[in-house]
């Protein structure tokens, strides 16, 4: 199957963490996006709830070449998201400014939000950054997991499992906040 004429598709896949979800329109071109909910019944209601006229569909090409790869990036940590295509229309011009900046940050890089901020030519608004990114429709493609509080501490995460996940996607890319112990070697 393909996108409904003229409105909104979804598709749930499984990932080394849980269920994702991608939501597109048009070829390719995502109009965002879920992490786990715990469940994949429990992604699908959340994807419902956030794009009611959305219909559950199987990929095409395009869509399913995106969820290979964030699946690729889940389980390894490995690849890049960069060049998927992203319908920004609805995100307000800030935000949108903020996911480009983070959207440069390769895997098993970081930068703090004061570094996004700075980046934007906004020192100060450290704050903004990490609102933008609380609100971010397109994880892990706009990567929100990279970013960190200052002293490299791992900060907020909106997502299920809150900053115990956002450690495991890091960690998946090579990135150790927590330092192992004895127990743990």
């Amino acid at each position: 199957m393909s996108t409904p004429p003229g409105g909104l598709a979804f598709c749930v896949f499984p990932t080394a963490i849980g269920h994702c979800a991608l939501v597109w329109r048009a070829p390719g071109t995502v109009v965002g996006s879920a992490l786990p909910h715990g469940s994949p019944q429990s992604t699908r209601a959340a994807v419902s709830r956030w794009f009611p006229s959305a219909r559950e569909t199987a990929p095409d090409a395009a869509i399913s070449a995106v969820a290979a790869d964030v699946a690729v990036l889940l389980e390894t940590g490995e690849g890049d998201l960069s060049d998927v295509d992203l319908d920004l229309s609805a995100v307000p011009a800030f935000d949108r400014r903020v996911y480009e900046v983070v959207r440069t940050i390769p895997a098993g890089a970081t930068l703090t939000y004061g570094d996004v901020a700075a980046r934007l030519g906004a020192p100060g608004a450290a704050q903004a950054v990490g609102q933008a990114l609380g609100r971010n429709p397109f994880p892990p493609i706009v990567p929100c997991h990279r970013v960190l509080a200052a002293g490299r501490q791992v900060g907020g995460f909106s997502a299920q499992g809150g900053p115990r996940t956002k450690l495991r996607m890091l960690e998946a890319e090579g990135v150790h906040l927590e330092h192992p112990t004895l127990f743990d070697v």
